[in-house]
């Protein structure tokens, strides 16, 4: 049950449907009552929330505050709800978000023997883009977040976990498979199935080139995705070749089921960094897992 104001959860239902009926379906409401609900919350905030033009319901630039601050308060309300209820029944739990990067390394391995450590814990894992994981984490819908780099956020706190570096990973029937190192004119030569362009990933791997004048452009992409298993999966066989975070990887080279190549001339080193907001309350649990996945 949320501790928030009626008014808001139509007005969020409203956003998410953007449609008045089918938000007033969804809450079990007549359409006049959510109606009502939005004008009474523009009365008490003084702004306009909608615009309603050529049967389109969009939100006013003051919607969107409202509608951030609105699910910022909605997340801090099932927190308390849920830590109220963890603390009667002698249950914690933990929600921690975790780019593509990361999710097939040894660091899910890690929260999960720490959950198996740890009696009554359970452990909400939610895999998504870094930008979608900043949004959540600023809204308090994650306690924690475990990404590549870090995020440009002055109310964030790091700690480091290791350090990661990404490497080509071929098939290991390519051509290049039995080399120490792939230059950058053999890998023009190659056809590149890359991460999507916003992701930390393409993101270093181009800082890295522009270093040399060169930029993922220069290149023959030919397929982006975000699914790294699907990446994967293609480079086995041998569809293409991919610029991976090696961690994300390394289970398939330890088995032999890729090869992990560095690139000549291109500084591809990074940390993997716990992300928290400054005023997180249980430090403790943060500085365990990152003892209990350097033990592993």
């Amino acid at each position: 049950m949320s501790l928030i104001d009626q008014k808001l959860i139509s007005f969020m239902k409203i956003v998410d449907t953007n449609s008045f009926t089918k938000a007033a379906d969804a809450l079990a409401l007549t359409q006049p009552a959510v109606s009502q609900h939005i004008h009474n919350l523009e009365e008490e905030l003084g702004v306009k929330l909608f615009i309603r033009s050529h049967n389109q319901l969009r939100l006013t630039a003051n919607g969107e505050i409202v509608d951030k601050y609105a699910r910022r308060l909605l997340a801090i309300s099932n927190n308390l709800t849920q830590s109220l209820k963890d603390e009667k029944e002698n249950v914690s739990s933990l929600t921690v978000g975790i780019t593509h990067s990361v999710e097939s390394s040894q660091i899910v391995e890690a929260l999960a023997e720490y959950s198996n450590q740890s009696k009554g814990l359970t452990i909400k894992v939610v895999t998504d883009t870094v930008e979608n994981l900043h949004k959540m984490i600023r809204n308090y819908e994650l306690d924690f977040l475990i990404i590549n780099g870090k995020l440009k956020d002055s109310k964030l706190n790091y700690m480091t976990m290791d350090t990661d570096c990404l490497v080509l990973a071929v098939s290991p029937t390519h051509r290049l498979a039995s080399q120490n190192t792939v230059t950058l004119e053999e890998l023009k030569k190659e056809k590149l199935i890359l991460r999507l362009p916003t992701s930390n990933t393409i993101s270093l791997f181009d800082q890295a080139l522009n270093q040399n004048n060169l930029s993922v452009s220069d290149f023959d992409v030919v397929l982006e995705m975000d699914n790294i298993a699907t990446i994967k999966d293609l480079i086995r066989q041998n569809f293409g070749v991919s610029v991976l975070s090696k961690s994300a990887c390394m289970d398939e080279i330890r088995k032999g089921k890729l090869i992990g190549l560095p690139i000549e001339n291109l500084s591809l080193i990074r940390d993997i960094n716990i992300i928290y907001p400054k005023d997180y309350e249980n430090l403790q649990t943060i500085q365990d897992i990152v003892e209990l996945y350097n033990r592993l």
